[in-house]
């Protein structure tokens, strides 16, 4: 998905823009950027791929070269970015978090009018590139930025680098969070809000959908009001987000807990102990053992010194290879009991398949699997959630097509879990996946352990709720 952070302070900027933009790096896969500037040496841009290896290593021996007061930096799913503009607006550096679905027409638009792009990410558009065109069609920066919310289909979050002042604006719909920091003589944003505590920042607040602001040493001004309506997505809370951080003021290991507490709770089925697949379904388990009543026990431990996320790599049989290798069963913990292991969720169901064979093999006499959210039925339009090129990568549509021989056929009875068609399925994913037992969480207690409303989470992965949006925007 990518994330960024952004400085500007009364003194040198570089070690805490360092160290925020690494907190990011959960979030993103492919490539890490910087741009600080000082008015005696102007803007200094600094990129690297993370491929094979991680921001921190890549960005120390560079971070001298980093001088000024004020900064951005991003972790980046594809683009090679900050891009370093010079236009009537002004010179800035520019970071996006962005999914732009119409990017080859809005490159004709803009070819037809002159421009030209030169900035290439493995042959493709670069959509930061794309989007400093919207940004300087505009008048000043808001007026770019909202063109941007106007044409862009999909979500884009950003932040600009001026010469006096760091620029942050959140997505239209509020998809992806920006959240905002302070501390004596220093502003920051963040799309994780971890990344502010450790850097001596307190969390003053998290900008609405749509809202631009400006930075400087001193303080915060808003440029452009929120919009009255977001689509949060709820994925941040289930797999993206990292324990610590908040998002709109709700917690993600908080609501990991209580997702796993209210589901432990009204479990019937007996077993010796609950673990959660790390690292995202150690909190779900923590709070499902709470509730169901069993002791939490580490029967699986992620090997993490060299080996990176699974969704990372750029090919399907490397990232099942990352996944399996660094997942490490303990057979002395799991020989003879009953386990049930808590997950985020299964999108292919290659990897729990796996590990289901290799649990067994550890010798675990019963393997149940409880899934945080909701059965994935839908692909996401709004952000880069996964590498799927088709819906019909998904376990679910391949059960759908394999019960009804074809994968788009009443789909709404497989979304809603009281339905005879949604039993069906989860028992097929169940034997195929070779569990002893298999359930997911309901949206409706998703939404209660996230805390925010039901209309301020995007859900549309789980039931196609967010179409409203899609029709909005293709307007």
């Amino acid at each position: 998905m990518g994330g960024f952070f952004g400085t500007i302070s009364r003194e040198e900027c570089a070690n805490d823009l360092f160290y925020g933009t690494d907190y990011n790096s959960h979030l993103g896969t492919r490539r890490g950027g910087l741009a600080t500037f000082d008015p005696g040496r102007g803007f200094m841009r600094g990129i690297h791929s993370l491929e094979n290896g991680y921001f921190r290593n890549r960005f120390e021996d560079d971070l001298s070269k980093f001088t000024g007061k004020a900064g951005i930096g991003v972790i980046s799913d594809t683009d090679a970015q900050p891009m370093l503009v010079n236009s009537h607006l002004g010179r800035f550096a520019l970071v996006t978090v962005a999914r732009v679905n119409n990017a080859e027409e809005l490159t004709r638009e803009l070819l037809s009018e002159g421009m030209y792009l030169t900035e290439f990410s493995s042959g493709k558009i670069n959509i930061t590139e794309l989007i400093s065109l919207l940004i300087v069609r505009g008048k000043n920066f808001v007026e770019g930025i909202e063109n941007v919310y106007r044409e862009v289909k999909g979500s884009c979050s950003m932040l600009i680098l001026t010469e006096d002042s760091v620029i942050a604006a959140r997505d239209a719909w509020g998809r992806t969070p920006v959240a905002i920091g302070s501390k004596d003589g220093a502003m920051a944003v963040s799309s994780e809000s971890t990344a502010f505590a450790n850097l001596g920042f307190e969390t003053t607040g998290y900008l609405g959908p749509g809202e631009i602001v400006r930075l400087t040493a001193d303080g915060m001004e808003r440029l452009r009001e929120p919009n009255p309506r977001k689509q949060v997505c709820s994925f941040l809370w289930i797999y993206y987000g990292f324990p610590t951080s908040c998002y709109d003021g709700s917690n993600v290991e908080r609501s990991r807990f209580l997702c796993g507490k209210s589901m432990g709770e009204n479990e019937g089925t007996e077993v010796d102990c609950a673990c959660g697949v790390p690292d995202s379904g150690i909190g779900m388990a923590v709070g499902f053992a709470a509730g169901h009543g069993v002791p939490y026990m580490r029967t699986i431990a992620k090997y993490t010194p060299t080996w990176s996320r699974s969704f990372m790599p750029s090919y399907q049989s490397t990232r099942d290879l990352v996944a399996k290798m660094k997942l490490i069963h303990n057979a002395d913990m799991l020989r003879g009991r009953k386990v049930i292991f808590c997950d985020d969720s299964i999108v292919r169901g290659t990897q729990l398949r796996d590990n289901t064979r290799q649990l067994h093999e550890s010798g675990a006499k019963e393997v149940h699997m409880r899934i945080s959210c909701p059965p994935l039925v839908f692909g996401c339009p709004f952000l880069n959630f996964s590498t799927s090129k088709t819906e019909l990568e998904l376990i679910t549509r391949r059960v759908i097509k394999e019960l009804e021989g074809d994968s788009d056929k009443n789909v709404d009875k497989y979304t809603d879990s009281t339905t005879p068609e949604y039993a069906r399925m989860v028992r097929e994913i169940a034997r195929q996946l070779n569990l002893d037992s298999l359930r997911f969480n309901t949206i409706e207690t998703l939404v209660d352990s996230i805390g925010l409303p039901r209309e301020d989470l995007c859900l549309h992965c789980f039931d196609g709720s967010s179409a409203f949006t899609l029709e909005e925007e293709n307007k």
